[in-house]
């Protein structure tokens, strides 16, 4: 924005934006009003829910401490939650958001002034950067907001301006501010008085709380506010660093509580300090840090809470099953909950918390697993369906392979390099090219017995690898490989499971290469486990990509089918849909043939889901997954936010995941059953996003996705079985084979919420 602009026309393009802004947020859900919060009792201090704070505004997504950023959290988020500021001064005393002493962390102020770099010692550590006391306001009057975490998108860099406290206030009314001061003594140091400007501040500003890591700033500032003034909060940073003003590390500061409470009113402590980790980053036994700090009268706030960081493996990658541990665990709650991301602590606090696992279901759709589930364990095997059962799953799956000597076994890939550990056995010289199936070399099931099978060990699918997750590495090898006959017991036996959904590919290569015909054994083992036998209450569905396999099950038993279309598709021909409705009960599609996306951002919504479901076929999308980087920016990294939109934008019939518990936990949130739907847990409208991106920022568009026609469909029946010729007993393996990773490795784009939004200057 240029500063030469007159104050007039700068006011009126302030205003300008925040109602521009305002706008966008109503169009970017379909619903959008308060709501109340749950009434269930807490374990808080006070009795009531945990308050959210929002560090920085909406920080997961745009700058920390933009207009954008507080604008968002503030529509977003539950009634009553506070705003978090850092709070730094400026060589004239202007009082600034900002997340850092240092500008050069999380603005671009080394563009503007490349030279007026200093050194300080901060907190006696010598620090090197561009400090807020050498700029005046004026100074800083064109320097813009950057993300300060570089794992975030960058397309907001250099797009909102650094604001004042009290421009914040008056552009976006917040129901009340959390100011944190980091480095009272710093300023002192320096001459700046921060106690008289939190003063000046608080005449024309809501201030709630006012927080620090610095025991000397409160024996400043105690007893100069009101009665009604703010609640005054002592953040604790790491145990084994030293508090600047006393020299006391926070640890031994920690074990003197009735100390704290002297000037303080609360805690704030980073989540190690009540739920710590071991060196795997698995959770360890909570403290009684909440229960002491209760019992002396403190309220104890949790910082570090972010959807697209990493979390303990505990939590499956899901954040709202993080602050669920922190607020509904049946022993103790926090009073509060300091965020980056406050729509899931938001929807955490008022939709989630108080919900048994056998709590009424609020929505129907069918969470139906993939392998299981295999986000957790080994995909296919005993614990990763036991585990699916238990997590609420309404259906397990099982993809049927077939061994050399005719048992179909649950294997979610015919190539068991990318799903077993065989790469480190001497089996590893069953390598073999078969074209039909892959265009590199694998050890394919049908290449060794039963036996053989079940004497390897699995290996959980990695997808995303490349961005450093591993999933359950505690339990990367755990569980067994079963039969089919041993997957229809196992869900027969359980009284939850309304379905299995068996899924049947590569039939026509085992009938005319290996002579075997998967068709009639899967057939054969049904009514073997007595799924046809008119006493199994179990409904069973046959899946496949090939609509003769589909055919032949249809003229073969009366067993529900489901299509599956790999491709991406934009549409779907009517004649399609007729030809897919003569052999199928259901369909399957992609994720992207539902929302389409560019560069990470949703471009609207296809009518493929209403053509289907037009004709009576209900539709099942894939995959879920609980990692932040396989969804759209638009899902504000939480995965509830990506169901919760399928469902009611695109009102598909089900989901197919690799996480049961997140979908099966969704259909039981109170928020659901409200006469008004709060806005965290409302759906996103497609599209509404990327229209708030510059336009010169996105990657050009991709090809336009296929209209999926009845040409798509027709498939030539399937062939005879062919006796498969006898082969000579395998050689030795070589002892120069290089092992591969036995990981499944599935590359997709960097997926980020992020939302752009015109800037203006906001001094």
């Amino acid at each position: 924005m240029n500063s030469r602009l007159g104050y007039p026309t700068m006011l009126l393009l302030r205003f300008s934006t925040v109602l521009f802004y305002s706008v966008v947020l109503i169009q970017l859900f379909a619903s959008q009003i308060d709501a109340q919060r749950s009434t269930s009792p807490w374990q808080t201090l006070s009795g009531d829910a945990p308050l959210v704070i929002a560090r920085g505004g909406f920080s997961g997504l745009f700058p920390d401490s933009s207009l954008a950023a507080y604008s968002f959290a503030i529509s977003t988020s539950v009634d009553g939650a506070v705003m978090w500021c850092d709070v730094q001064l400026t060589k004239d005393g202007a009082g600034i958001c900002f997340p850092n002493l240092n500008l050069g962390n999380a603005s671009n102020i080394q563009e503007f002034y490349p030279n007026r770099q200093k050194s300080y010692a901060v907190n006696g550590i010598p620090t090197q950067g561009w400090f807020t006391i050498d700029f005046s306001l004026r100074d800083l009057s064109n320097v813009y907001l950057n993300r300060g975490i570089l794992s975030r998108s960058e397309k907001f860099d250099g797009q909102f301006a650094i604001s004042t406290i009290q421009n914040v206030d008056t552009q976006t009314k917040p129901g009340g501010f959390w100011l944190n001061v980091q480095h009272d003594a710093f300023y002192s140091q320096h001459n700046l008085n921060m106690s008289n400007f939190l003063l000046s501040v608080s005449r024309t500003v809501t201030i709630k709380f006012i927080s620090s890591p610095e025991v000397n700033f409160f024996r400043k500032i105690t007893g100069r506010f009101g009665r009604n003034g703010p609640i005054f909060v002592f953040q604790f940073l790491r145990k084994e660093e030293l508090e600047p003003t006393t020299n006391q590390t926070y640890g031994s500061i920690l074990s003197n509580l009735t100390f704290v409470k002297t000037f303080a009113s609360g805690i704030l402590v980073p989540k190690s300090y009540i739920l710590p980790l071991d060196d795997k980053q698995y959770l360890l036994p909570h403290t009684s840090l909440v229960q002491d700090a209760h019992k002396a009268g403190l309220e104890v706030y949790v910082s570090g809470f972010a959807n697209d960081v990493d979390i303990a493996y505990n939590y499956s990658f899901d954040p709202v099953s993080e602050y669920l541990s922190f607020v509904d665990n049946g022993d103790f709650s926090v009073d509060g909950l300091l965020s980056d991301f406050p729509i899931t602590a938001s929807a955490s606090v008022d939709c989630f918390s108080h919900i048994g696992r056998n709590a009424k279901k609020q929505v129907d759709f069918l969470v139906i697993s993939k392998n299981g589930a295999s986000g957790d364990y080994p995909g296919c095997t005993n614990l990763a369906y036991e585990k699916a059962i238990k997590d609420g799953a309404d259906v397990i799956d099982c993809s049927v392979q077939m061994s050399s000597d005719g048992i179909p076994f649950c294997l979610s890939s015919i190539d068991l390099g990318s799903t077993t550990t065989i790469a480190q056995t001497p089996l590893r010289n069953r390598s073999t090219p078969v074209p039909e199936i892959s265009s590199v070399g694998g050890i394919y099931t049908f290449s060794l017995t039963w036996a053989e099978i079940q004497s390897l060990t699995p290996a959980i699918s990695n997808p995303f690898r490349n961005f450093l997750f591993s999933r359950n590495p505690n339990e990367r090898n755990s569980g067994k490989l079963m039969s089919l006959s041993e997957f229809l017991n196992l869900a027969k036996n359980s009284t939850s499971l309304s379905g299995v959904l068996i899924s049947v590919e590569n039939a026509v290569y085992l009938r005319e290469k290996q002579g075997l015909d998967v068709v009639k054994k899967v057939l054969d083992t049904l009514t073997e486990a007595g799924y046809n036998s008119g006493t199994s209450t179990t409904k069973v569905m046959i899946q496949s990509t090939n609509s003769s396999v589909l055919v032949d099950f249809k003229k073969r038993s009366q067993y529900e089918t489901v299509y599956k279309i790999e491709e991406i598709i934009s549409d779907i021909r009517d004649s399609a849909i007729e030809d897919i409705k003569k052999f199928a009960n259901a369909v399957v599609i992609g994720k992207y043939s539902v929302f389409p996306f560019n560069d990470g951002f949703l471009t609207g919504q296809t009518k493929v889901v209403e053509r289907l479901q037009k004709y009576q076929l209900p539709v099942y999308v894939q995959l879920f997954q609980n990692e932040f980087v396989s969804q759209a920016y638009d899902f504000f990294a939480d995965a509830t936010v990506e169901i919760n939109t399928f469902i009611f934008e695109a009102g598909i019939n089900g989901t197919i995941t690799e996480f049961p518990f997140t979908a099966a936990r969704y259909k039981r949130n109170h928020c659901l059953v409200r006469n008004e739907t709060p806005v965290y847990m409302s759906p996103i409208q497609p599209g509404g996003l990327l229209t708030l991106v510059n336009s010169q920022s996105i990657a050009p568009a991709e090809a336009p996705s296929m209209v999926f026609t009845d040409d798509d469909v027709t498939e030539p029946p399937l062939p005879p079985v062919i006796a498969k010729a006898p082969t000579s007993t395998p050689v030795t393996p070589s002892t120069n084979a290089q092992a591969p990773s036995g990981q499944t490795r599935l590359t997709l784009s960097f997926l980020l919420f992020v939302v752009c939004l015109s800037s203006t200057y906001v001094m």
